[in-house]
C-alpha cells in the first residue's frame, strides 16, 4: 500500500511538472491610429524577421517575407529531413493552398490571433518578442536550423519552450526590436493582424504599364499553338520556372508558371512538384505572376526577359530546321525526365547554345537552389573551382546528334523514380551504371574523332560582353555561390562542361530534385552528383599532357581506392604544347591572356592570384598607401595562416569586411574561407579529410554569397593590428587573441548588431540594385557571447 501511495505521489508531481499554464497576456501601449500593414509593418519583419524566417529553410515553415505567410503561420513539419522515409505534402507558399482554411487544414498554426482582454496581447508573435524584450541579452549556441527545433503551436507549448530556453526570444540569439518597433507590432496585432487592404492588394499584384505591355508580348510567343513554338516553350520553361523575370528596369520581378487559364483570364496555377510533371489538364497556359514577397538573395536568380532575348530564342530555337518534324511531346513519366529523349527534336546546338547563354544563371540555379541547403547536400563539391565549357563547335554531341540518340538511356538519372527512390536501389544502382557506361562511350567518341587531341580551341571563350564562358564556384561549407570570371587562387581543380554534363547537372539538381522527397531520393540525387563531378573533372584532365593526368587524379582524391575514382581517359591526347612544367596553370593562364575576347573582361583575381614566377609577399613595414594595404591582404591570404584555420573551426566561412577609410568612405571586401579536403568522396564524417593547416582564404571586393558568417567593422588606422592578429595568431594566447579580435568583429549578441547589419545590407542594394537581396541570418557565427 504504501509502494502504490509513493506511485501515486510521484505521478502526481510528474503531471505537475509537465503542466504549464498558457503565458500571460503582454500589457500593450495601443496605437493612436489604423496602423498600416505595408508602410509600418511589413518593413520592420522584413530587416529583423524574414533575414530568417523567409524560405525552405525558415524555422517552423514561418515565412515572414509576405502578408501571405504571416497569416499562414507555423509548422512543426521540417522540410529538410535527412531521414524522410515517405515523400512529404508539399507546402509551397502561394501554390499548394489558396487561402489561411486551407493550411490550417494542412497543420499550420496561426500566429498572430490575440484572444486577450483590451490593452493586452496573447498571440504567439508578440510573446516571443516580448519574451526577448525582457531578455534581451544571448548567451550560448543559437542554430536555427537545428532539427530538435520547437515549433510551439499554443502558448502553453511555448511557456515550456522558454522555460527550457529563457534566452531564446526573437529575433533568436540576435538583439531584440526596439522599443517602438515592438510597440508598432503590438499595436497591429491588436488591432487584428490585417494585412493589406483590396486596392493595396491590387497595386502589389498588378504589373506596371512597361511591364504588363512586355508580358503580353512573352505569354504570346510561349502560347503559340504551331508546335515549334509549344516546344520551345516547354524547354524554356523547364529551364526558367525557379527564375526572378526582370522585363524592364521596374524593379518589379515575376516567375514564369503554368496555369489553367489563358492569359486575359485570372491565373489558377497548376502546382506541379517539377516543371515537366503532368499538367493534369488537356490544355494549360504560361504565365507570369508578379512577385510580392520580400526578395532574398539566397533565391534571387535574375533572368532578363526583353525584345533582345526574344529575338535570340527565335534565333536559336524557331529558325533553324529541327531533326524531326516539329511535334508536340507526351508528359511520359519516364520520358519527361529524360531531357535527351523528350527534346530530341531540338538540334543539340540551339539547346547548348542557350544553356552557354546564360551560364551564369544555369549554375547559379543548382548552386543556390533548393538542392544546396546543408553541408551533406554540398559535399559533393570543393570549396574552389573554376568551370570552363566545351565550345559547341567541337561539342561532339552537337555536331554528332545520333551519338546522343544512341545513347539515350544511358543518359537517364535517378529523377525518373519520382520523388521515392527506394533505399535498397542504391546498394545495385542501375543510374550509376548507366553513367558508367556513357563515360567511356564519350571519352572514347572523343578519342577516335580527336586524333591530335584537343587544344584552346575546343573551350567556349563566349562572343558578347555578357557572356561568363569562366565562372568560379565556391562551398562556404554549408551554402555555396557562383561568380563570373576566374576569382581566387589557381583552384585544385577545374571543370569542362559539355552539353550532356550541363543538361544532367540541371535536370538532376533542379527541375528533378524534390526537396520534399525521401532520403532516398536526395541520396541517389547526391549519388549522383558524385559521378558528374567526377566527369567535370576528367574533362578537363584531357587537355592536360597524358602523362600527368593519373598523378592528378590521386592528388584530387587523396586516400580513395583509384577504382571507386573510375578515371578514364579513352587514351585522348593533348593537343597542346607546353613549356612548363605547370601545365594547369600554363593552360587556363594561356586560355585568358590569349583566346578570351577582351569585351568580356575575365582576367585573373589582383589579390590572390599568383603567377608563376610570383609568391606571397610578407606583411608591409608601413601602411600609407593602398598598395601597402593591397600587399597585407595578398600576405595573409596565403595557405595556412592559422587565423583562418581558426575561423573554420567555428564554421564561419564568409565574413564581410567594413574598411572605414581616413577620407569618410567605406570599402567593402568579403574574406572566402576556403577548406582544404585530401577528398570529397564522403557521405560522411568529413573531417577526416580536412587539413586545417593547408585551408586558405580568398580576398574579394564586394559581396560574396547569401548566408554571411560573421561581420567586422574596422578603421583605416586599426588595419596594421588586425594584420598582425591574422598574422601572428600562432604566438598568441587564445584569449588574447578572441580579445583583439572582438575590437573589430561583431558578434551576434553585440547590442549594435542591426546597425551593422543594416549598413551592410543597404551597401548590397546600392552596389548590386537588381541582383541584391535580403541576407539570411540562420547561418550567422552561433556562438553568442
Amino acid at each position: 500500500m504504501k509502494i502504490l501511495y509513493i506511485i501515486l505521489l510521484i505521478s502526481v508531481l510528474l503531471s505537475s511538472a509537465c503542466t504549464r499554464k498558457p503565458l500571460p497576456p503582454v500589457p500593450m501601449k495601443l496605437p493612436d491610429h489604423q496602423v498600416n500593414y505595408l508602410s509600418e509593418i511589413k518593413p520592420i519583419l522584413d530587416k529583423r524577421c524574414a533575414v530568417c524566417h523567409s524560405c525552405y529553410n525558415s524555422p517552423c515553415q514561418l515565412k515572414l517575407s509576405s502578408f501571405e505567410g504571416v497569416d499562414r503561420g507555423g509548422s512543426k513539419e521540417a522540410i529538410y529531413h535527412a531521414s524522410r522515409l515517405q515523400i512529404m505534402e508539399p507546402s509551397r507558399l502561394f501554390i499548394d493552398a489558396a487561402n489561411t482554411d486551407q493550411w490550417r487544414k494542412k497543420g499550420f498554426h496561426n500566429v498572430t490571433r490575440n484572444t486577450a482582454a483590451e490593452g493586452f496581447n496573447n498571440s504567439i508573435m508578440l510573446q516571443i518578442l516580448s519574451h526577448k524584450m525582457e531578455h534581451p541579452k544571448s548567451s550560448g549556441d543559437y542554430f536555427s536550423e537545428a532539427d530538435d527545433l520547437t515549433c510551439s503551436a499554443s502558448r502553453v507549448e511555448l511557456g515550456k519552450y522558454l522555460d527550457k530556453h529563457p534566452n531564446n526570444g526573437m529575433p533568436f540569439g540576435f538583439p531584440p526590436l526596439k522599443q517602438d518597433e515592438f510597440e508598432l507590432i503590438g499595436g497591429w496585432l491588436a488591432q487584428g493582424a490585417m494585412g493589406p487592404g483590396p486596392v493595396e492588394q491590387k497595386r502589389i499584384t498588378t504589373p506596371v504599364t512597361a511591364d504588363r505591355n512586355q508580358i503580353d508580348k512573352w505569354e504570346q510567343f510561349l502560347n503559340n499553338p504551331d508546335p515549334k513554338y509549344g516546344m520551345t516553350a516547354r524547354y524554356l520553361f523547364e529551364h526558367l520556372f525557379l527564375a526572378h523575370i526582370k522585363f524592364t528596369d521596374s524593379g518589379d520581378f515575376y516567375e514564369m508558371l503554368r496555369s489553367k487559364t489563358p492569359p486575359e483570364k485570372p491565373i489558377e496555377i497548376i502546382g506541379t512538384i517539377r516543371p515537366y510533371d503532368a499538367p493534369g489538364v488537356d490544355r494549360f497556359y504560361y504565365r507570369f505572376r508578379k512577385i510580392h514577397s520580400t526578395i532574398v538573395h539566397k533565391t534571387h536568380m535574375v533572368f532578363t526577359l526583353d525584345d533582345a532575348k526574344m529575338d535570340r530564342f527565335k534565333e536559336l530555337f524557331i529558325e533553324p530546321e529541327w531533326l524531326q518534324k516539329p511535334h508536340l511531346m507526351a508528359y511520359d513519366k519516364i520520358e519527361s525526365a529524360n531531357p535527351f529523349i523528350l527534346f530530341e527534336q531540338i538540334p543539340p546546338r540551339s539547346r547548348y547554345q542557350f544553356l552557354l547563354d546564360n551560364s551564369h544563371y544555369i549554375l547559379m540555379t543548382f548552386i543556390r537552389g533548393p538542392v544546396c541547403r546543408g553541408q551533406i547536400a554540398l559535399d559533393s563539391i570543393r570549396d574552389h573551382f573554376w568551370v570552363m565549357f566545351q565550345d559547341p563547335d567541337h561539342d561532339l554531341s552537337v555536331l554528332y546528334p545520333g551519338f546522343l540518340k544512341f545513347q539515350q538511356k544511358n543518359l537517364r538519372m535517378p529523377i525518373e523514380k519520382g520523388s521515392d527512390f527506394p533505399l535498397l536501389d542504391l546498394v545495385n544502382n542501375d543510374y550509376q551504371k548507366a553513367a558508367k557506361k556513357y563515360y567511356r562511350a564519350r571519352q572514347n567518341f572523343y578519342t577516335q574523332l580527336n586524333y591530335r587531341g584537343q587544344g584552346y580551341d575546343a573551350v567556349w571563350k563566349g562572343n558578347r560582353a555578357e557572356d561568363a564562358p569562366l565562372l568560379t564556384v565556391y562551398r562556404h561549407f554549408d551554402s555555396a555561390s557562383v561568380h563570373k570570371g576566374i576569382k581566387g587562387e589557381l583552384p585544385k581543380t577545374i571543370w569542362v562542361i559539355d552539353y550532356p554534363l550541363l543538361e544532367r547537372i540541371y535536370y538532376s539538381l533542379v527541375a528533378g530534385f524534390d526537396v520534399y522527397g525521401t532520403a532516398g531520393h536526395q541520396l541517389a540525387e547526391r549519388l549522383y552528383m558524385d559521378r558528374l563531378r567526377k566527369e567535370g573533372e576528367s574533362y578537363f584532365l584531357a587537355f592536360l599532357p597524358k602523362d600527368i593526368r593519373q598523378a592528378k587524379v590521386a592528388y584530387w582524391n587523396l586516400h580513395v581506392d583509384p577504382k571507386d575514382v573510375d578515371y578514364y581517359d579513352g587514351g585522348i591526347a593533348t593537343a597542346i604544347d607546353y613549356k612548363t612544367e605547370d601545365p594547369q596553370r600554363e593552360f587556363i593562364e594561356e586560355l585568358v591572356t590569349s583566346y578570351i575576347p577582351e569585351n568580356i573582361n575575365i582576367d585573373f583575381d589582383p589579390i590572390n592570384y599568383l603567377a608563376a614566377d610570383q609568391s606571397y609577399p610578407s606583411l608591409p613595414k608601413q601602411y600609407e598607401t593602398p598598395a601597402d594595404y593591397f600587399q597585407a591582404f595578398r600576405a595573409i591570404s596565403k595557405p595556412g595562416t592559422k587565423f583562418f584555420s581558426f575561423f573554420n573551426s567555428y564554421n564561419a566561412n564568409i565574413v564581410y569586411v567594413r574598411i572605414r577609410k581616413n577620407d569618410g568612405t567605406n570599402a567593402l571586401l568579403s574574406i572566402v574561407i576556403n577548406r582544404w579536403h585530401d577528398n570529397v568522396d564522403f557521405l560522411f564524417d568529413e573531417k577526416k579529410t580536412l587539413r586545417p593547416e593547408k585551408d586558405q582564404a580568398n580576398i574579394l571586393q564586394g559581396f560574396v554569397g547569401s548566408y554571411p558568417n560573421y561581420f567586422v567593422d574596422i578603421k583605416q588606422d586599426d588595419l596594421p593590428d588586425f594584420f598582425d592578429l591574422m598574422e601572428n595568431l600562432d604566438s598568441m594566447d587564445i584569449d588574447e587573441a578572441r580579445d583583439r579580435f572582438n575590437r573589430y568583429g561583431v558578434n551576434r549578441s553585440n547590442e549594435n548588431f542591426w546597425v551593422h547589419y543594416d549598413w551592410f545590407q543597404n551597401r548590397f542594394k546600392e552596389e548590386q540594385p537588381v541582383t541584391s537581396g535580403l541576407f539570411d541570418l540562420n547561418r550567422y557565427f552561433y556562438r553568442a557571447r
